[in-house]
């Protein structure tokens, strides 16, 4: 059965609309995910920080402002300049245009706003279960 899976929830910036993001975090702790919400108005150096303080397996960002055109690839930024290579998942309000970009920064996956949460969780799953294989003794 191994560890749960480990996920740190928040919204960094000014957006304080926060519903969507805890309805997923109730999907994932119903999916049995133990889940970290920091909470709304965090920095990315607190994100980093929280996540591997906390040793979680994914960290997942909300966003329903434009914010997550810079906040998004910072989180990722500071992760990999702390030596850790945590996966970036963002999700809300994310115009299609901006995936692109997002995805060459880092960011893992992004889940718009009518995404299925069984769907977050299958890729959340499958993530850190590969992660998990490869670097298991």
């Amino acid at each position: 059965m191994g560890k749960p899976i480990k996920v740190l929830l928040t919204k960094v910036g000014l957006d304080g609309h926060n519903w969507g993001v805890l309805a997923v975090a109730s999907a994932l702790r119903d999916a049995g995910m133990e889940v970290i919400y920091l909470g709304r108005h965090r920095t990315p150096e607190e994100v980093a920080a929280v996540a591997i303080q906390e040793d979680v397996d994914i960290v997942g960002l909300s966003s329903l402002a434009d914010g997550h055109r810079v906040l998004a690839p910072r989180v990722v930024s500071l992760l990999r300049e702390k030596g850790s290579d945590i996966p970036v998942i963002l999700g809300g309000f994310i115009q299609p245009e901006d995936v692109p970009e997002l995805k060459s920064k880092g960011v893992a996956e992004i889940f718009g706003i009518h995404s299925k949460f069984g769907n977050i969780v299958a890729y959340i799953r499958s993530n850190v279960e590969s992660r998990r294989a490869q670097t298991a003794p």
